[in-house]
């Protein structure tokens, strides 16, 4: 193949590579989920109309509770009283400051609920249903304040509506990427359409929803009366709880030097709100 010849077809494949990014592009407009709060989380979020709100929170809802027909028949659901209205208590506190954020997340169908597991993790999927499991618990052995902080970091991204963006992303890049391929007819491109996608929208974007999450649940838990110091010493433990392997619930953002001098930095900010509720 002669240098013109290869530059063409680079041209081409270019300019099919823009096309696809575009198209990507436009199947998402621009929202903003949340009010900023005193963090100041305001960056511009992307979501998909093939992926509304209400159709997400009635999947969730739905995955929801075969998960806890399925804990229940296993004898996994709410194995311990004393756990799980400890767990219940720290979050109705958290959710009754969620409108900070975003006022009609205030009406949502909350669900809170202990699952036995020896995982180290929590989450919170859209619409306001949490599970928190018995690993975190008992291996972690978080204070109140230190659960605070794990359970308004799953909340946040429950409210930032962090799945419908990640869900709208793939589906963005998905149809550019079949079109790429259909117009070009080689598998390559595709492959290369994936890569690009991955470092241009999943990479960023997963550690930037982390960092949201981190800065909004270090504020509900000031805003609830708990000290957003214990976010620090929460993640340190994580960080130190599973060996050569993290916990799962650090496994897209592991814990490091950045991450606590961020929280750091959230925790110093919101403190005034928490000696306020003192």
């Amino acid at each position: 193949m002669t240098d013109s010849h290869r530059n063409g077809r680079a041209s081409r494949l270019a300019g099919w590579s823009a096309l696809g990014l575009s198209l990507a592009l436009a199947a998402c407009a621009p929202v903003q989920t949340t009010q900023s709060g005193a963090v100041g989380v305001n960056r511009t979020q992307y979501m998909s109309s093939l992926v509304s709100e209400a159709e997400l929170d009635q999947e969730a809802a739905s995955q929801y509770r075969q998960l806890l027909a399925q804990a229940k028949a296993q004898g996994a659901l709410d194995p311990s009283a004393a756990q799980t209205q400890r767990v219940q208590a720290v979050a109705r506190r958290l959710i009754a400051q969620v409108g900070a954020f975003r006022p009609d997340a205030r009406q949502w169908d909350w669900e809170i609920h202990v699952l036995k597991s020896d995982e180290v993790n929590a989450w919170c999927m859209p619409g306001g249903k949490i599970a928190v499991y018995t690993g975190l618990l008992d291996k972690i052995r978080p204070t109140d304040a230190e659960l605070a902080a794990v359970m308004g970091h799953e909340i946040s991204h429950a409210l930032r509506e962090h799945a419908r963006e990640q869900v709208s992303r793939q589906m963005g890049t998905g149809i550019g990427i079949s079109i790429l391929a259909a117009v070009t007819g080689s598998q390559a491109v595709a492959d290369l359409g994936s890569s690009l996608s991955q470092v241009m929208f999943t990479l960023p974007n997963s550690r930037a929803n982390e960092t949201e999450a981190d800065r909004m649940g270090v504020e509900l838990a000031a805003r609830a009366g708990y000290d957003p110091r214990a976010a620090i010493t929460l993640w340190q433990k994580m960080g130190q709880s599973g060996g050569s392997a993290p916990p799962e619930i650090l496994s897209t953002h592991p814990s490091s030097a950045s991450r606590i001098q961020d929280l750091e930095q959230a925790a110093a900010q919101v403190l005034p709100l928490y000696q306020q509720r003192r």
